[in-house]
């Protein structure tokens, strides 16, 4: 439990440098209960133990599935800074990152299978961290392209130009001759 909650923690805490923001990095960290659940309803479907294996895979899935966040929110912040509005930037971006994410995600799927089948010389003992990372990406990877765009539109705050950028850097600029 603590090395999830360390995992956790570590993932907001970078994530909340990356994006010189808390509301961002809370967008993200979202996808961290989709994987979970996906995770111990495959490990329930196929009769697979809380263990080490398994709470390593959990673990591992973390930091995985979050990569379907940070693709998503990145490019619609680009976007808004380019002068879109928040609603026509999150729908660009999940629409321009569709095909990265499902590639990234069924190549770690595919890769990971072996180890969840358990093929191999004492790979019974591994296949718990197999199911829970195939099953945590399968249903993350499909849920994470409608919640995420739902929860950008309820916390993001409102488009977010250059020239708001060069207004605030002149105004700092101008405070320092003061």
């Amino acid at each position: 439990m603590f090395a999830f909650l360390l995992a956790i923690v570590l993932i907001f805490l970078v994530l909340s440098a990356q994006f010189e923001s808390f509301k961002d990095p809370i967008i993200v960290m979202m996808t961290v209960p989709m994987a979970l659940v996906g995770a111990l309803i495959f490990m329930w479907y196929f009769g697979i133990t809380m263990n080490i294996f398994s709470q390593i895979g959990i673990i591992m899935l973390i930091g995985l599935v979050s990569k379907n966040g940070i693709l998503i929110v990145e490019f619609a912040n680009q976007r808004k800074e380019a002068g879109m509005n928040k609603f026509d930037a999150i729908s660009f971006a999940s629409a321009a990152r569709l095909r990265p994410i499902l590639m990234t995600s069924f190549s770690t799927i595919l890769g990971i299978l072996p180890l969840a089948i358990g093929l191999g010389e004492g790979a019974q003992s591994r296949v718990a961290m197999g199911v829970a990372v195939v099953g945590g990406l399968t249903i993350s990877t499909f849920l994470t392209l409608y919640v995420v765009p739902s929860i950008y539109l309820f916390i993001s705050s409102e488009t977010k130009t250059k020239t708001d950028e060069l207004s605030r850097s002149e105004r700092i600029a101008s405070y320092e001759k003061e």
